[in-house]
């Protein structure tokens, strides 16, 4: 980290040398300040010129920069309001306008934090919302997307730093970040200023420092990597690269090959496929790999010597086409549609064989999609391609090692926190939002202990141990599913909690704004101001409900579990639903629950389960339960079999 905050320093100064102070990019016009507080500014100006720095609020502090032109003032910021300026002069003065001071709060996650009010957003009532959306006492800061290996000192931000919210800043920004400074500007009378520090679909071990990986499992080979690197970023791609070549020698001998210019049909190990689909649920469900699709096409006498085209709805994630053994294109992206040219010189009367060896790395696989997306083209006459293909399995990569992450990856541990969150850490905020965990499905346990390891980094980078933290539970997704005790996302959504047991922190719950077929669900409002009672409650100490009570004590008496609660809960129908409960041996069942006249206990009970040892509620990835608060907040999802 030293050497490269060196370099970046160095490289400023250069910059900056006989010319205006230099200021980080988050210090600019209409930013908002964290009120009460003191902030640290770094800056350049000549190697040893003496800068005043006068914010309009106090006094005047000076400083001297040193032989490669750094400095740092600290100044006192004020109580909430403004606007204030702030000039930095070295004889060159550079004044800072429109600022406030308030409330900052980083907001950081992945898709659904990210997701934008319009774009490819467009949450709930969005036009509106953003016709509606001019209000100068909240600012936005969104920070463009970056990865490194190594720690960044600087950042750069969309839009070119700091803006008041109005109808032209808000439609790109994270919808539950504006809506969250929305809600607390207006119950806290105060100006708010959110940071937008995001990146769909990101896994939370690319958001921590390195430091608070080591002693995470599954991380051990990332983590020794960038530590022998050190900071040289060139090192560590030479590692990764060595590493990357390495699987894929191994992946080359222990994979079947087959020519592309013989037809296999009906070979030994070649199989029949009925495209397009994706190969889960055509016999091999969960595999990634490399398969070989191949099918003979008749040209017609009219198409022979004439240029053709080859058309394809989709094809997850990679493939390699040839036309009778030659090559012709290779594509990529999972949901691209695929538009391929077979030159003219390629195409004979008769029959003519078309392979494709297309490679999944992760998720579903295969050539997929419209079925009216997929033909061969001439002169505006089409021939279908879709039905039965030959195929055959190349390489399940479940047989082999996992491959290394490549450290071009958005998903390379600790490299979106370097890039996106590191070079903040000199701006005080006083707290967080988090809204991600969709892309750690499946490691739940890893999350367990990866989720507080990530909060700690965070909050030692800030120098702010107490800074609250508060992030919001994954919403229901997938098909409804009344009794799913093995289901990932309720693992998941249990591992979030792990980070309960740190102080000033909370948890959101947004299980019933799910959406079935959608992992972003459009109630990104509902999901703000849930946030926004955590920090109104918890930090500023309003009077106001923010959680759903919860479950506090189980006990069995005979066939049924009595559930005990530390406050009233009400069912919203006439039936309480969304339990199960289960036995010893690990049968589950769906739960009659009876919720008593006080609302504090639930009994609960299942013809089929005879000595109940366990309840779980919400437990599914897209549940059915029904259990509110007064305040109706939904209950969190929870099972007294997996205490966290």
């Amino acid at each position: 980290m030293k050497k490269i905050c060196i370099l970046a320093i160095s490289a400023m100064a250069a910059a900056g040398a006989g010319a205006a102070v230099k200021l980080p990019a988050y210090i600019g016009d209409n930013m908002v300040l964290q009120q009460n507080t003191e902030i640290k500014i770094p800056g350049v100006a000549a190697p040893g010129a003496k800068v005043t720095v006068t914010p309009s609020w106090g006094k005047a502090v000076k400083a001297t920069a040193d032989a490669q032109g750094n400095f740092v003032v600290t100044l006192v910021t004020p109580e909430a309001g403004g606007p204030f300026s702030i000039v930095f002069d070295d004889g060159d003065a550079v004044r800072i306008d429109n600022i406030l001071s308030g409330e900052v709060w980083l907001c950081s996650g992945q898709s659904n934090m990210e997701m934008p009010l319009a774009g490819w957003g467009q949450v709930k009532d969005f036009q509106t919302e953003i016709a509606m959306a001019h209000n100068p006492n909240v600012r936005l800061l969104q920070v463009r997307k970056n990865i490194s290996t190594a720690p960044l000192e600087t950042v750069e931000f969309n839009g070119g730093g700091w803006m008041e919210c109005t109808s032209a800043t808000v439609p790109e920004f994270s919808s539950v970040a504006y809506f969250y400074a929305r809600e607390l500007a207006a119950k806290l009378g105060v100006p708010v200023g959110v940071i937008d520090t995001t990146w769909g679909g990101t896994s939370a071990e690319a958001w921590t420092p390195l430091g608070y990986l080591e002693g995470v499992p599954g991380f051990d080979i990332e983590v020794g990597d960038l530590k022998a690197a050190g900071n040289d970023v060139d090192k560590m791609r030479h590692i990764n690269e060595t590493r990357y070549n390495e699987w894929k020698k191994g992946l080359a001998e222990g994979s079947k090959e087959a020519s592309k210019d013989v037809y296999h049909g009906g070979e030994e190990g070649w199989g029949v496929m009925s495209l397009p689909v994706n190969w889960e649920a055509a016999g091999h469900p969960g595999m990634d790999g490399i398969v070989y699709f191949q099918r003979n096409i008749d040209i017609p006498a009219a198409w022979v010597g004439k240029e053709i085209s080859l058309h394809f709805p989709g094809i997850d994630d990679e493939d390699v086409t040839y036309f009778n053994g030659k090559e012709i294109a290779r594509g990529s992206g999972w949901n691209s549609e695929r538009s391929y040219k077979v030159p003219a010189n390629l195409v004979k009367g008769g029959k003519s064989l078309i392979t494709i060896v297309v490679t999944d790395t992760g998720g579903e696989g295969g050539i997929y999609g419209d079925a009216s997306k997929m033909y061969a083209e001439c002169d505006g006459e089409r021939i279908s391609l879709t039905g039965n293909w030959d195929y055959m399995v190349s390489s399940d990569f479940s047989k082999f090692p996992p491959a290394p992450m490549t450290v071009g990856s958005s998903n390379y541990p600790t490299v979106l926190y370097n890039a996106m969150v590191n070079p903040l850490r000199n701006f005080p905020v006083k707290g967080c939002i988090w809204y991600q965990g969709c892309n750690n499905v499946g490691r739940a346990d890893q999350y367990a202990v990866l989720f507080p390891q990530m909060v700690k980094g965070w909050r030692d980078a800030f120098n702010n141990p107490d800074m609250p933290f508060y992030f919001v539970q994954l919403a229901g997704y997938l098909a409804p599913r009344f009794c799913q005790p093995d289901s990932e996302w309720a693992a998941l959504r249990n591992s979030q909690l792990s980070v309960l047991n740190l102080d000033n922190t909370g948890v959101a719950a947004a299980i019933d704004l799910g959406n079935p077929v959608d992992i972003h669900p459009k109630n990104k409002q509902e999901v703000a101001r849930r946030l926004s009672l955590l920090a109104r409650n918890k930090t500023y100490g309003q009077d106001v409900a923010c959680e759903a009570p919860k479950c506090i004590r189980s006990a069995v008496a005979g066939n049924r579990m009595t559930l005990t609660f530390d406050g009233p809960v009400h069912a919203t129908s006439a039936a309480a639903l969304g339990f199960i409960i289960g036995d010893k041996n690990g049968n589950w069942r769906p739960a009659n629950a009876v919720i008593s006249a006080d609302g504090k206990t639930i009994t609960l009970s299942s013809p089929e389960i005879k000595k109940p040892v366990a309840v779980r509620y919400d437990w599914a990835d897209y549940p059915n339960g029904n259990i509110y608060s007064a305040d109706n907040l939904p209950v969190v999802p929870f099972a007294t079999d997996k205490k966290i």
